[in-house]
């Protein structure tokens, strides 16, 4: 018999092959380079030096063409380093830990749940049943006014809530940074469902003295996207105020939301969503170059509220009792993702390689040319990033999210274990996110984090960071006493 020809399937590591490529592809500027330098350094040693200081003499200035072109330079690099956009580095950020006592382990919220809908055990069973899929922890926290019995949702709990986490957080702030009251130029403050007057950040600027020009704002109603938004808001003031501070801060205020009906969209938030915040210092100084943890370099922004059903999906309304809660539709996994495809498609020629970007475009060719039902192709966001924040919604949204992008369970491991121990802090889950990765001595220098964040209205938000150097794990992190015991298995179903 012949010999048969081998199997090449097998024989070949078509992984390779596709590295081969994607080098060839992203390095093709410095392999078309390399060879012309060569010929130039070649001809240039042939030459030699008597033959080129000829040359040289050949060649007739004149002094005010020597001049122009002086100035010329001048004028075109002086105008480059004018239209460039200043950086904008994160100098460090700080977390809010709940402590021990706002623990509300399952048993604890099914009983209260009893107590408190004693006349509808049908609400308690959905409830339960919401637990059990819902990928939390037992050591998630609910601030003290959900604890009592009943909860007790008025104006003086919720501004105890507030200043709680946001003094917390800015506290350890700036005592990790150094960071003075009087240093801080801008103040950025989210949080969908508490709005006071005098606002929040006008408590902060009580509370901590801050300057009388300060620049202040403060976000309301923006849903658990709001974080990215407060970043870009924050960056977009800092190209504009040379030498200046951002104080960023990021939080959920759960007191005022508690919904004490029957509604089950309505119910879904009290399962989910925990106490939670954060503090982030921006800057755009030169000299906070070298203690930065990250720099920002993109942040892009989708809204589909032109949609009605994009717009209606995360809704705060009354129930047919008159009873006040967000109700969170049954279209909102759908509405999530094609948010999600929209903003990519933004996002993709910002980050991806060229190879991706190539194999994109040349399946989109062949879908409208030759063959429509081609399967797309998705391009491999793990080669633009090291490290992914997903939002901690709930574990639907991390599940989409992983299969739509075809992530490993590495990649979106911050994501399930932040739902695990803290829950869904809104806004400022993100942050627990990147401080799981930290905490797992995971980020190195030049690493890329790419966070992602649905919100209400219906939007969803991205931001894209570089590490500025290897960060070593901090014993003030909110993970720094449990980290050890994660990762941790996350069963499909919990039975309670």
């Amino acid at each position: 018999m012949p010999p048969t020809l081998p199997d090449y399937s097998n024989s070949v590591k078509l992984k390779y092959v596709k590295l081969g490529y994607q080098y060839l592809v992203n390095h093709i500027l410095t392999f078309l380079l390399i060879p012309i330098m060569a010929t130039i350094a070649l001809e240039v040693l042939r030459l030699g030096p008597d033959e080129i200081l000829n040359l040289f003499r050949s060649l007739q200035f004149d002094l005010v063409q020597i001049l122009c072109s002086v100035f010329l330079v001048i004028f075109i690099g002086t105008v480059y380093f004018m239209m460039k956009p200043r950086p904008i580095y994160l100098v460090d950020y700080a977390l809010y830990k709940p402590p021990v006592t706002c623990r509300v382990p399952f048993a604890t919220f099914m009983e209260h749940s009893k107590l408190n809908n004693m006349s509808e055990p049908k609400s308690v069973a959905f409830q339960m049943r919401i637990l059990e899929r819902s990928g939390l922890g037992e050591e998630t926290c609910l601030p003290p006014a959900n604890h009592y019995i009943p909860p007790r949702p008025d104006m003086e709990s919720s501004r105890a809530e507030a200043e709680l986490v946001i003094f917390s957080a800015i506290d350890t702030l700036m005592k990790k940074t150094g960071i003075k009251p009087k240093d801080i130029d801008i103040l950025v403050l989210n949080c969908s469902m508490f709005s006071p007057t005098p606002s929040m950040t006008a408590m902060i600027v009580n509370k901590y003295k801050l300057r009388s020009n300060i620049r202040s704002f403060n976000l309301s109603g923006m849903g658990c996207s709001a974080g990215l938004i407060s970043i870009d808001l924050a960056r977009d003031l800092l190209q504009v105020h040379p030498n200046s501070n951002a104080l960023v801060i990021s939080l959920e205020v759960i007191t005022p939301s508690y919904y004490s009906g029957n509604e089950r969209a309505m119910l879904l938030p009290n399962c989910l969503f925990r106490m939670g915040g954060a503090a982030i210092l921006l800057s755009n100084r030169r000299r906070d170059r070298w203690r930065a943890k990250y720099n920002l370099v993109h942040v892009v922004r989708t809204h589909k509220g032109a949609d009605d059903k994009a717009f209606r999906c995360v809704y705060e309304e009354e129930d047919s009792q008159g009873k006040k809660g967000v109700a969170l539709s049954k279209d909102l996994m759908a509405i999530a993702g094609d948010a999600l495809k929209a903003n990519i498609t933004t996002m993709g020629p910002l980050v991806l390689p060229a190879s991706e970007q190539l194999l994109f475009l040349f399946t989109l060719i062949g879908r409208k040319v030759i063959n429509p039902k081609w399967k797309p192709y998705i391009p491999d966001f793990k080669q633009a990033f090291e490290h992914f924040c997903i939002h901690a919604g709930g574990r639907a949204v991390i599940d989409e999210l992983q299969k739509n992008l075809q992530l490993s369970a590495e990649h979106v491991e911050a994501s399930r274990m932040t739902l695990h121990r803290f829950g869904n802090t809104s806004s400022s889950s993100l942050w627990y996110e990147l401080n799981y990765i930290e905490a797992k001595n995971r980020m190195k220098k030049g690493d890329r984090v790419w966070q992602i964040a649905f919100g209400s209205g219906f939007k969803c938000n991205s931001a894209v960071w570089r590490c500025n150097r290897t960060i070593r794990p901090q014993d003030d992190s909110p993970w720094s006493d449990c980290i050890n015991r994660y990762p941790v298995h996350i069963p499909e179903v919990l039975k309670l």
